[in-house]
Formats: structure tokens, C-alpha cells, sequence
């Protein structure tokens, strides 16, 4: 009876949360199935798979791919890293520690438009950025980083967005460490190397898995740096395949190839998804 009464609690919340799946995604399906051009909405046909094809044999695809791919890669990387360094070393006491662990996460809460914006306009700007100055004060001559190295600043600035959540997670972890284990690795001649080689990364392993899986769900859907910086150029050099899939929708307006698109999106995705999670079940169990 107890359980008859808490499926019937829980079936309103169900229903609307499968609702607000299904019923998306069965029109992204249908729509990826026919030509649907926004410009021209009388000319709707069924075409099957064309539209897949079309978008995979895109001359950006691979490239869009590729890019996804570095971008994701090198934004774990660095958030891992500089997390796992900062964190051991704000984790230990000193004057204003409080301070310092509120700006190191509040770029976190910087919505993502507004970091682009912050990055190109303030730091990037080949005449008036903070870069160029430092550039100017060395006799140097001023890098236009978007232009010039358009994927490389995308990286920086995605990375500057999810340092915080990074060190947000292993701050907490650190907390929970054993300080008797490490003051008896100190009483027995253990550098801080040691301490931090054997006892902190290890006490870190689960933390990193966690923040290696939800970070790469996130990072795989990349837009808003990408539109305000550079459009996705110069040519597809900074393309992702979240920007690819906007460009198809509503820069040619081509409905059915950006569903197509959207659904190939999704199924990576998951794909990455299942991974992560196996490795994060593993992870656990040890």
C-alpha cells in the first residue's frame, strides 16, 4: 500500500519530466528526417537520411570534431591541474585565506557571455587589452590572440569559467583528509613532495573522476565564448560542433540538417557520458 502511495506521489513529476524529454526530442527526430529550410517553409519533404549525410560529410565536421575534442581535452587538463595545485596550496592556513578562496571561485558565477566579453575586450584587445599593455611594456609587439590564435583563447577563457567548480570540489575533499596521517608522515622525514605525492592526490583520486565527468558533459556543449569572441573563425578554426549545429539552424536557417546535427551531438555525448560513468562507478568501488 506504502509503495501504491509513493509511485502515485511521484507519478505527476514523472509524466512531466519524461514529457519534457520525449516530446523534444520526437520533434527533433521528425524534423531531422525532412528539408526543413526556415526561409522556404512550404518546400517541406521527407528526405531520410540526407540530412545526416549532409552534415557529416560537411567540410567543417571534422574539423568541429577535432576542435571539440582539444577543447575538451585541454580544459580538463588545465582545470585539473591548476584545481589540484591551488587547492593544496590554499588548504593550508595563512592571513586572508578566507578572502582568497571567495575570488578564487566567484569566477565561477560569471555567466558565460560575460566572461567572453571580459576576456576580448578587457584582456585579448590588440590596442587596449591588458595583454597588449604588458606586450608594450616589454618592447613587444602586440598578439591579436583571437585572430591569431582563435581556439587557444577559446581554451583560456572556458578554462578561466570552470577553474572555480574545480577548486570548489577538491577544497571540500581536503577538508575531509586525515591530518594525524599526514603529521605522522612528517614526524617520519616526508617532504611536503611525499605528503602531497602520496597522501593528497590519492585522497583526490575520486574528487578528480567527478569533476573529470561532469565537466566534459558541460564543456562538450560550448557556445556562448565561442559566438561572442570569434563566430567560430577565422574560417572553422574555433568551430565546435555546438556552434557548427547553431550555424546550420539559424545562420543558413536549415532546420532539418541542425536537428540532424543536434541528435549526432547527443548521441556523443551520451557515449561520453556511459564512459565517465563506468569509470566514476570503478573509481568508487576501489
Amino acid at each position: 500500500m506504502k509503495r501504491t502511495i509513493t509511485r502515485l506521489l511521484m507519478a505527476p513529476s514523472v509524466i512531466v519530466l519524461l514529457l519534457w524529454m520525449i516530446i523534444p526530442l520526437s520533434m527533433t527526430i521528425y524534423f531531422s528526417t525532412i528539408h526543413y529550410n526556415l526561409l522556404y517553409p512550404g518546400s517541406t519533404r521527407f528526405v531520410g537520411w540526407l540530412n545526416y549525410d549532409f552534415f557529416i560529410t560537411d567540410p567543417a565536421f571534422l574539423t568541429a570534431i577535432g576542435n571539440t575534442t582539444l577543447l575538451v581535452g585541454s580544459v580538463l587538463i588545465i582545470t585539473v591541474v591548476l584545481g589540484v595545485a591551488l587547492s593544496a596550496l590554499i588548504d593550508k592556513p595563512f592571513f586572508g585565506r578566507g578572502i582568497v578562496r571567495v575570488l578564487l571561485i566567484s569566477p565561477f558565477f560569471v555567466m558565460p557571455t560575460v566572461n567572453a566579453l571580459v576576456w576580448k575586450n578587457m584582456m585579448m584587445n590588440p590596442v587596449y587589452g591588458i595583454f597588449a599593455w604588458i606586450w608594450q611594456s616589454l618592447g613587444l609587439t602586440p598578439i591579436d590572440w583571437l585572430s591569431t590564435y582563435p581556439l587557444f583563447s577559446i581554451i583560456v577563457m572556458v578554462s578561466w569559467q570552470w577553474l572555480p567548480f574545480a577548486i570548489l570540489v577538491f577544497v571540500t575533499a581536503l577538508q575531509s583528509q586525515d591530518h594525524e596521517q599526514k603529521e605522522a608522515a612528517q614526524m617520519d622525514g616526508a617532504t611536503s613532495w611525499h605528503i602531497f605525492r602520496y597522501l593528497t592526490i590519492p585522497h583526490l583520486s575520486r574528487p578528480i573522476t567527478v569533476v573529470v565527468m561532469i565537466e566534459a558533459i558541460f564543456l562538450l556543449s560550448v557556445f556562448a565564448q565561442i559566438y561572442v569572441s570569434t563566430n567560430g573563425g577565422p574560417g572553422y578554426s574555433s568551430t565546435n560542433l555546438a556552434y557548427m549545429i547553431y550555424n546550420q539552424a539559424l545562420l543558413q536557417f536549415n532546420v532539418g540538417t541542425a536537428s540532424a546535427g543536434g541528435l549526432i551531438a547527443v548521441v556523443l555525448a551520451n557515449i561520453v557520458a556511459f564512459f565517465l560513468i563506468r569509470a566514476v562507478g570503478k573509481n568508487l568501488t576501489v
